[in-house]
């Protein structure tokens, strides 16, 4: 038996030389020596018990995967509170791809995927639905409270729990978040503590206007990298929490910050749950300062580079949601589709739009007088994720356009600015 660093309870000591099955045995072994690594002292209970998986895909090379999902099923082992998942890769009724494109997808990359979601099935997916990167809007309703300690993973919602909702949780990796949800508990560093939870930067914002989410993040995550940013002046740009478009904006920008560099965690003074409780204590002595003005936004923003090989040619595909959209921000990108086009004289969107959102999101929409108007535009609503559709190396090559920095970083996806975006796909001006 692994012989703990840490201190364990006396079942936890059970689980660990087998008292309780093999397969939970080798469960514990894992989140004790990950805990181990990072000087955790102990394991913790989950407060909040429903889990959130980042591997959602069925992807076929993923070999190791498959069997331990298995020996879960043999073992009888569940996740007690259940978890949702990341978005599924596939939804062509949606978005569409050609023969070759979606012989590549189902039975290349994907040609596991049917046989996966009836695996997690077993093991704790909530339902059918239960696929987004957003799992914590209200819609889908995989809420934890302010001080919950949850077992997540998926860059963007933990550090959306961490940072708007207040919950307690490291990033961790796919199968850890899994091994926790079933065990119910994971071992506390980290996010977990309190000393883990202060800030090492202080980022002052004294743009002239509210600084676009994407770039903002994408700024304060490639400055910072894996600390923990307090964040001041942004308070001036965006109303109290919960309101939709604060939510929608420190969505976004969590994103950004995690994907172009690892940030778990961010407060915002006047704003977020710690910081209004905490203000200032949250600062850890000796933390290090970063100015963001107009002109640094816009040194971030030019530093982007473009992947395609045309760099003068139309996208061949626009992006819109990555993370996936809230609910109101469909409505808004309906309206603004509505004006631009107007405004142009045209009647279809220059190029093929695919706006993405969680399930439960795109059925309400549904219900709303602004699905049609979307329709109307020639875009589609999916719940893919589009990471994945650019992991098809025929689709991935092609010239996507988004606004999205995650989409931008992990693929040759070109960014645009929400207003440069638009633009472009209402047909006032042309890619430069």
């Amino acid at each position: 038996m692994y012989q703990p660093k840490m201190a364990l309870t006396p079942e936890q000591l059970d689980i660990l030389s087998g008292k309780q099955g093999e397969t939970k045995a080798k469960m514990m072994e894992v989140l004790v020596r990950y805990g181990d690594v990072f000087g955790a002292k102990r394991m913790v209970p989950l407060t909040y018990k429903t889990g959130h998986l980042v591997t959602s895909f069925g992807i076929s090379m993923l070999t190791t995967i498959y069997p331990l999902m298995d020996e879960l099923i043999e073992a009888g082992l569940k996740a007690e509170g259940g978890f949702t998942a990341d978005p599924r890769p596939m939804e062509f009724a949606s978005c569409s791809a050609n023969p070759l494109e979606k012989l590549v997808f189902t039975k290349i990359i994907y040609g596991r995927q049917k046989e996966y979601e009836g695996m997690l099935a077993k093991v704790g997916l909530k339902d059918k639905d239960s696929f987004s990167c957003t799992c914590y809007l209200p819609e889908v309703g995989n809420i934890p409270g302010k001080g919950d300690v949850i077992s997540w993973a998926e860059s963007s919602a933990v550090v959306y729990a961490n940072s708007v909702l207040g919950a307690k949780c490291n990033r961790n990796s796919g199968v850890i978040d899994l091994f926790g949800a079933i065990l119910g508990m994971v071992p506390e560093f980290g996010f977990l503590t309190q000393e883990g939870r202060k800030a090492d930067f202080r980022v002052i914002v004294k743009t002239t206007k509210t600084p676009e989410a994407q770039i903002l993040g994408s700024a304060i995550g490639m400055k910072v990298m894996e600390k923990v940013p307090y964040i001041e002046g942004l308070d001036r740009f965006l109303k109290p929490l919960p309101d939709e478009d604060t939510v929608a904006y420190l969505k976004d920008m969590g994103a950004a910050s995690a994907s172009n560099g690892a940030v778990g965690l961010y407060h915002v003074a006047n704003l977020t749950p710690e910081a209004k409780e905490l203000g200032e204590k949250l600062l850890k002595e000796g933390y290090q300062e970063y100015v963001i003005d107009d002109e640094e936004i816009e040194r971030v923003y030019r530093s982007y580079p473009i992947m395609w090989k045309k760099k003068h040619k139309a996208p061949q595909r626009a992006f819109i949601g990555c993370p996936h959209l809230t609910y109101k921000q469909l409505c808004d990108w309906t309206e603004k589709f509505e004006r631009g086009l107007a405004e142009t004289g045209r009647k279809k969107l220059t190029c093929y739009t695919v706006l993405t959102a969680a399930p439960q999101v795109v059925e309400k929409f549904k219900k709303s007088e602004h699905y049609a108007r979307l329709m109307a535009s020639g875009a589609h609503l999916a719940s893919i994720c589009p990471l994945m559709y650019a992991d098809n190396p025929l689709c991935g090559a092609k010239r996507l356009l988004t606004n999205s920095n995650k989409l931008r970083t992990y693929t040759f996806a070109r960014y645009a600015k929400d207003e440069e975006l638009l633009n472009i796909l209402v047909g006032k001006e042309k890619i430069k």
